[in-house]
C-alpha cells in the first residue's frame, strides 16, 4: 500500500501542477510554548519575527497543567494577535483544569479572535506510561473536550494523529477507530507525532485511507536540537528512533557546530523526501529556534513577504 500510495501522489502531482519541489506551493505551521524567562522571551520573538513573512498557516502554542504556564500561554496568544499577523492554534488538554476553567478559557479565546483549537487529551498527571485519571469536574477524554470546544464557539479542531500508534491504544485500527470518532465529535484536520521513518508516516496515511479517513493528517517534524533530550522524550512517547539515527549522532555529543550540521541536514532530508513524494504541508516543533526551520522552508521555496508597516516594527 505504501508504493500504492506513492505511485498516487506522483499522478496527483503530475496531473495538477502541485507540490513540485522548490516551487514554493507549500503550507507550513510552526509551534511554540511560552517562555519561562526573560532570556527565553527574548529568542521566542526573535523567531516569531523571523517566521512571521513565511505566512504559516497559523501558530500553535503549548499549554501546560500549571497555573503560571497557563497564564504564560494565554498572554503570548493575546500578544500575537495585537503584534502580528499570525493566526495562533490554541491548544486545550483534560489535564489540570474542570470543565469550567477550560470553557472560560475558550469563551475568552474566541472573544480575542482565535479561531482554531487543537484538543488533545494530555500526558497523565504520572508521567507517560501511568494511567491516565481525569480531573474531578474535568473533561475525561478528548472526545468530551471537543464537544465542550464546540458547545463554547464554532472553534476549527484540530486533533492529533499517532503514525506509530499511540502507546495507550491497543492496536492501529483501535488507534484509527478513535481518531474516526474525534472526526465524528467535530475535528476537522489532525497533526501526527513527531517522527523519523517516514515510511511510518506514509504506511499510517494508507491505514487511514483505508479506514475511510481522509481530512490532512499534517506530519509534524522535529529539528533535533539536543539528540539525548529528543530520545528520552521519544521513549515516553513510543516514536522509534531508528539505528541509522543512532550512528549519525554518535560520538558528536560534545561538538556543538558538528550536532548542528548534522541536525540541520537530518531534518532536510526527511522534509524533502517526504515533499518529493507528494506532501505539500509540513507542521514544525521549533523548540521556539528559528535558524533550522526558517533554512528548511526556504529549500522548499518559501520565501518571506512584506508585512504591514504597523505590525512588522512591533
Amino acid at each position: 500500500m505504501f508504493e500504492s500510495y506513492l505511485s498516487t501522489s506522483r499522478s496527483r502531482t503530475a496531473n495538477c501542477g502541485r507540490r513540485i519541489f522548490g516551487s514554493g506551493d507549500f503550507k507550513v505551521s510552526f509551534e511554540f510554548f511560552p517562555p519561562r524567562t526573560a532570556t527565553m522571551n527574548e529568542r521566542l520573538w526573535k523567531s516569531v519575527k523571523r517566521l512571521e513573512p513565511l505566512c504559516p498557516t497559523n501558530v500553535a502554542v503549548t499549554y501546560g497543567i500549571e497555573a503560571d504556564t497557563r497564564a504564560r500561554t494565554h498572554a503570548l496568544i493575546a500578544r500575537l494577535l495585537e503584534e502580528t499577523t499570525l493566526k495562533p492554534t490554541a491548544r486545550f488538554t483534560c489535564v489540570g483544569s474542570t470543565r469550567q476553567e477550560v470553557d472560560d478559557v475558550a469563551r475568552s479565546y474566541w472573544n480575542m479572535g482565535v479561531r482554531r483549537a487543537m484538543a488533545l487529551r494530555g500526558d497523565p498527571p504520572g508521567g507517560a506510561g501511568a494511567p491516565f485519571v481525569p480531573r474531578i469536574g474535568g473533561y475525561s477524554s478528548t472526545l468530551e473536550l471537543i464537544k465542550g470546544l464546540k458547545a463554547v464557539a464554532p472553534f476549527e479542531i484540530c486533533v492529533a494523529a499517532h503514525p506509530e500508534k499511540h502507546p495507550d491504544s491497543a492496536s492501529f485500527m483501535a488507534d484509527l477507530d478513535m481518531l474516526q470518532a474525534k472526526i465524528d465529535a467535530g475535528a476537522t484536520s489532525a497533526v501526527s507525532q513527531l517522527f523519523f521513518d517516514n515510511d511510518a508516516y506514509f504506511r499510517f496515511l494508507d491505514r487511514a485511507h483505508a479506514r475511510g479517513i481522509f481530512i490532512p493528517i499534517v506530519p509534524g517534524i522535529a529539528p533535533i536540537h539536543d539528540f539525548r533530550h529528543i530520545t528520552a522524550f521519544c521513549d515516553r512517547a513510543g516514536v522509534s528512533v531508528p539505528h541509522w539515527l543512532h550512528r549519525r549522532f554518535s560520538g558528536i555529543e560534545d561538538d556543538r557546530e558538528t550536532r548542528r550540521l548534522t541536525a540541520a541536514a537530518t531534518c532536510a532530508e526527511q522534509v524533502l523526501e517526504l515533499a518529493r513524494h507528494g506532501i505539500s504541508e509540513f507542521h514544525f516543533y521549533t523548540l521556539n529556534r528559528d535558524d533550522l526551520v526558517y533554512a528548511i522552508c526556504h529549500m522548499l521555496g518559501l520565501r518571506p513577504v512584506d508585512l504591514p508597516a504597523t505590525l512588522a516594527t512591533n
